[in-house]
């Protein structure tokens, strides 16, 4: 037992604790089930699936009756970029399911986002960046502070594009890695207030701090409590 205090702990509780969820006797409302297979990475298999097969697995996908569907980091690639255009130009998405993209927290990426989604009548954007301590010190070569910015400049520039681009969006937030959490995401209000100023209803940031839309199940689906 000499080794048994030889790791510290490697989680830290939210600096707002919300608790809601958990109050209830049972679930009184379906959750909300967003598929994230078309997600990128797709770029990691061996034989990617070309342009075609993602139109017939996003058509799969609707069929078995997702409402929230990941259709791919849109900025990744060509390839992701024409999957979504493609999608939208063709009114390939159902007027009752709601795509979601993935960004990273970088200038021109979120920029390449939204001009995927010119013409999407309704969209969740989900912005991440790396705070682990190795991406931090190793990668980024930055303080706490400053990857804190990193987050802030990207949700105020998501808010931003939103207003400049038609159509409804939400937003959803996660950090890349939970290390540092307690210290980048110093509370709710961060977030809330550089992306909304206030939080309206429609808005979402599924990091860990928003237990209900942060959980996720695997088989390549996200699955949010309708609260």
């Amino acid at each position: 037992m000499k080794n048994a205090n030889k790791y510290t702990r490697q989680y830290s509780m939210p600096p707002e604790s919300s608790w809601n969820w958990v109050k209830k006797e049972y679930v009184d409302k379906a959750p909300i089930w967003c598929s994230v297979d078309l997600r990128d990475g797709n770029q990691a298999l061996v034989v990617p699936m070309n342009l075609e097969e993602k139109l017939e697995y996003f058509q799969l996908l609707v069929d078995i009756g997702f409402k929230e569907i990941e259709v791919g980091f849109p900025a990744a690639s060509d390839t992701e970029f024409v999957f979504l255009r493609t999608l939208i130009e063709r009114d390939l998405i159902p007027d009752d399911v709601t795509i979601q993209v993935l960004t990273q927290s970088r200038d021109h990426i979120i920029r390449r986002t939204f001009e995927s989604l010119m013409g999407a009548k309704r969209a969740i954007v989900h912005l991440y960046n790396s705070t682990s301590i190795a991406q931090r010190e190793q990668v980024f070569r930055k303080p706490k502070s400053e990857i804190v910015e990193i987050a802030v400049s990207g949700a105020q520039l998501c808010k931003q594009l939103a207003l400049e681009t038609p159509g409804n969006f939400m937003f959803q937030y996660s950090p890349e890695s939970f290390t540092a959490r307690r210290s980048i995401l110093r509370s709710k209000s961060v977030m809330q207030s550089s992306m909304f100023g206030s939080r309206p209803p429609s808005a979402r940031l599924s990091s860990i701090y928003h237990r209900p839309f942060s959980s996720r199940c695997r088989m390549s689906t996200q699955v949010r409590s309708n609260i």
